[in-house]
This record gives C-alpha cells, structure tokens and sequence, in this order.
C-alpha cells in the first residue's frame, strides 16, 4: 500500500507531535500517500488511519473535505482554478472557460489522453494575483490570461516530451 519510504516520512510528521496526539499528522500523511500513489484509494486512507491509530471514517473525512485530496485517479496535471470571488471579479471565471474550451473537458473531468484534469478551486490564498491556479497542488500560477494559460499548457506538454524521450 504505502512504501517504506513513505511510512518514514510519515513519522517524522508523527514527530511534531506530542505522543499522545499523533492523529494530528492526518494531513501531512494523506499528502505524502497522495504523493506516492497519486490519489487516495479507500484502502489508501484506511492504512493511514491504522497507522495513525484512528477511525478510517475519520480519515476519510479529512481526504474528502479538502479539494487537496484526490479520491480518484486524475489526469497528469490537475489544474485547480480559483473561482471564490476576489478571482472570478479579476478574470478567475474567465480562465476557468477559457481552460474549459481549450481542454475540451468541464469541471471535475480529464482530458481523454488522460494528461490534463480540470477542478474548481475555493480561494488558493493569492487574490493580489488573480486569476490563479494551482497545478498538482504544489506550483500556484499567477495572473492566467489566455496567453499564460497557452503557454502553461504548451510548457506542460512539451515537459511530457521531453519525459518520454
């Protein structure tokens, strides 16, 4: 389920934590199961949970409340864009559409060469750069006109090249 090397990353975030209180590590270990599996599959998260010492359904209640969490295989690249309203009134809804038509695919939904899923982001904490996304929840891309969403997407796909060469 989760490899030896995740399980020690895993209990250095134990580590910051009283004892008694190792639970609270929850999310760092949901990220780094994310992380090596790409996703958090039932099984996934119930192994955390047992590893944490608490409830699976516990777990599975902090996996599913987060939009950083995954609960199902996505795409290469997840693009989140924020569409809370600082971003929507500076162009945030406008990238959305705009990612929409480009991909060809809605909300919540992969490309079909399984390379791009599109997800609808609350505020990604960056309303001064709007429109923002935030790509495999780790790089935040500001200020996504057309143009920057081009060549985001051409950057990307080029990477994927160069990966297969």
């Amino acid at each position: 389920m989760l490899s030896d090397d995740a399980f020690k990353k895993i209990d250095r975030e134990i580590a910051k934590y009283p004892a008694d209180q190792k639970q609270s590590a929850v999310m760092a270990a949901l990220a780094i199961a994310q992380d090596e599996n790409g996703y958090l599959a039932q099984e996934t998260i119930a192994a955390v949970a047992d590893y944490l010492g608490m409830a699976p359904m516990a777990a599975f209640e902090v996996a599913s409340f987060y939009n950083m969490y995954d609960l199902a295989p996505l795409g290469r690249y997840k693009l989140t864009v924020c569409t809370n309203l600082p971003c929507a009134l500076s162009g945030g809804v406008d990238a959305a559409e705009y990612l929409k038509q480009k991909l060809g695919i809605a909300f919540n939904e992969t490309t079909p060469d399984g390379l791009f899923t599109l997800k609808q982001g609350e505020c990604l904490g960056a309303c001064g750069d709007a429109p923002v996304l935030l790509m495999n929840n780790k790089r935040m891309c500001s200020f996504m006109t057309t143009e920057a969403i081009d060549q985001l997407l051409t950057e990307l796909r080029a990477d994927l090249r160069g990966q297969a060469t």
